[in-house]
């Protein structure tokens, strides 16, 4: 199905795939002409609960990303998917625990 299969390619859309997530959880909840980005978020990151589900929820790209290029045999890129979400995944940890 996809003739592109390769790793820089999986960490690529990994890396940016959980960033419009978080950006389409801000236009969906928040009003852009009274709450910034940088206040959302610094305010993502006093509120840990709502730190750790939205990181959940903008993982959920990621997820859906890599079972759509496993099932269409790119396992490459697909495994950079999935270490870009392990890496997303452990600095939220570290964010919701260290910062």
């Amino acid at each position: 199905m996809l003739k592109i299969d390769k790793y820089p390619l999986g960490i690529a859309i990994g890396a940016l795939a959980p960033v419009l997530g978080i950006l389409a959880y801000y236009f969906l909840q928040f009003d852009p002409t009274v709450t910034s980005i940088p206040k959302f978020l610094n305010f993502l990151f006093e509120m840990k609960p709502l730190l750790t589900a939205v990181g959940s929820i903008s993982l959920i790209v990621n997820i859906a990303l890599f079972t759509f290029f496993l099932n269409a045999r790119s396992d490459k890129t697909a495994i950079g998917i999935f270490a870009m979400t392990v890496m997303y995944g452990m600095m939220i940890l570290y964010a919701k625990f260290f910062m």
